[in-house]
C-alpha cells in the first residue's frame, strides 16, 4: 500500500507538479522539459492538437508511463508514479471518454463499484443498500442532476452528460484529489456539455485540482480558470484565462513552440 502524503493545506503549493519532464520512446523524443503544475481549487485547460504529446502526458501523471527524466512532485514532495494503481491511491483520478459504467447496473451500484459498504453482524455481512442508494442520490442532486428519480434506475437510461457527472462525482467522493478529465465533452451536445461544467465547478469550488484535456478550445474556455499549450511535446504556453483569448491561442497552437511564440502567465 502506498503512503499517503498529506494534501497542503496552502494553495500556493501545487497538488500536483512536473518539473522538466522528458519522455522518449526509442530515439522519439514525446515530452521535451515539460513543466506543469495543477494548484487546488483551479481548473487547468490542456490544450493542443492530436499528437500533441497530451496523451503521452496523461499517462505520465497516471503512472502509466514513467518520465525518462524530470521530476513528478505530488503534495509538495518528489514521488515515483510507479504505477496507476499508486497514482490512484495518491489521490490521482482520471475519467475517460469511455467510461468504465456498467450499464445493466443501478446507478448507486455503479457509484460504489468495487467501494461497497458493508455491515457486519457476526461472521455475516449485509449489503448497506439504502445507505448507498441514499449517498448516490444526494450527489447528484448536489450537482443539478434532478432528472434522476431514484438511484435504482439502470444507468443505461442517463444521458452522456449525467453519465460523465457521475464518474466526476464518484472519484471525488472516493478521495481523488487531482482529476484528470480526458476530452469529457466529446460528442456531447451544448445542454449536456454544461452538465458536465457543472460538475467540474463544483470540484475546484470543493478544493481539488483539475486537469482538463481536451483539442476543443472554445469548449474549454468557458471552465478553466488557466490554459497550458502543449505543441509537438513541448509546453508552448502558460497563461490564465483572463490575460489571453481563444483567438490568441489558436494563434500560438498554429505558430508552434518556438522560442518566440513561448509564453507564461504572470506569477
Amino acid at each position: 500500500m502506498t503512503e499517503v502524503q498529506p494534501v497542503p493545506t496552502d494553495r500556493a503549493v501545487p497538488l500536483i507538479q512536473l518539473v522538466d519532464v522528458c519522455m522518449d520512446f526509442g530515439p522519439m523524443r514525446a515530452l521535451d522539459t515539460v513543466n506543469l503544475h495543477v494548484n487546488a481549487g483551479e481548473v487547468v485547460g490542456l490544450l493542443g492538437d492530436n499528437g500533441a504529446g497530451k496523451s503521452t502526458l496523461l499517462k505520465v501523471i497516471t503512472g502509466y508511463h514513467q518520465p525518462t527524466s524530470g521530476e513528478v512532485i505530488v503534495f509538495g514532495k518528489k514521488t515515483r508514479l510507479a504505477s496507476p494503481k499508486v497514482a490512484r491511491e495518491l489521490g490521482i483520478e482520471t475519467v475517460y471518454q469511455d467510461l468504465a459504467l456498467i450499464d445493466e447496473l443501478s446507478i448507486w451500484r455503479n457509484f460504489f463499484l468495487g467501494e461497497e459498504l458493508y455491515r457486519r453482524f457476526g461472521p455475516v455481512r449485509f449489503m448497506q443498500r439504502k445507505e448507498m442508494r441514499r449517498i448516490a442520490e444526494a450527489e447528484l442532486a448536489q450537482i443539478g442532476i434532478r432528472r434522476v428519480q431514484s438511484a435504482e434506475q439502470r444507468v443505461l437510461g442517463m444521458s452522456g452528460g449525467e453519465r460523465q457527472s457521475l464518474a466526476i462525482i464518484r472519484a471525488i467522493y472516493f478521495g481523488a484529489r487531482v482529476l484528470l478529465l480526458d476530452e469529457p465533452t466529446a460528442a456531447l451536445s451544448v445542454r449536456e456539455t454544461q452538465r458536465v461544467f457543472t460538475a467540474v465547478r463544483a470540484a475546484r469550488d470543493a478544493g481539488h485540482g483539475v486537469l482538463y484535456i481536451d483539442h476543443n478550445i472554445g469548449h474549454t474556455f468557458s471552465v478553466v480558470d488557466r490554459v497550458v499549450l502543449i505543441e509537438r511535446g513541448r509546453v508552448a504556453a502558460d497563461l490564465r484565462r483572463e490575460d489571453t483569448s481563444v483567438e490568441e491561442v489558436v494563434e500560438i497552437l498554429g505558430a508552434g513552440p518556438s522560442t518566440e511564440n513561448t509564453r507564461r502567465g504572470k506569477e
